[in-house]
């Protein structure tokens, strides 16, 4: 078996990869006797105060999909001039969402 993140070749019966330290399918399905399955943490949108331009909204939204944050301020940009939803979609998210003064979850240094 190999690691899928890494590929480190394993042994059959390992959780988890010796170079990596990611789980494998078997702790992830919980296949090994006595195994504790693999549960990710849930993903939840709010706002990055530490990556703010305005009020984090766009950072928050960026972190929740998974993408650079450059290419959220355009969606949001070209939404709120073309429609008009943008704006108002904006400020509901500035008072609705909780703010967050930790450090984003995505990777932003290379790998």
């Amino acid at each position: 078996m190999f690691c899928t993140h890494c590929g480190t070749k394993l042994d059959d019966s390992a959780r988890y990869c010796t170079a990596c330290g990611r789980p494998t399918a078997l702790a992830a399905t919980g296949a090994i006797a006595g195994a504790v399955p693999y549960y990710a943490e849930p993903r939840r949108l709010r706002r990055l105060m530490t990556e703010k331009k305005i009020a984090g909204v766009c950072a928050g939204f960026a972190e929740y999909f998974e993408t650079d944050v450059t290419l959220m301020r355009i969606i949001w940009l070209v939404l709120a001039l073309f429609t008009g939803v943008g704006f108002i979609a904006y400020l509901v998210a500035m008072m609705v969402l909780p703010k967050s003064y930790d450090p984003p979850l995505y990777a932003t240094e290379p790998r």
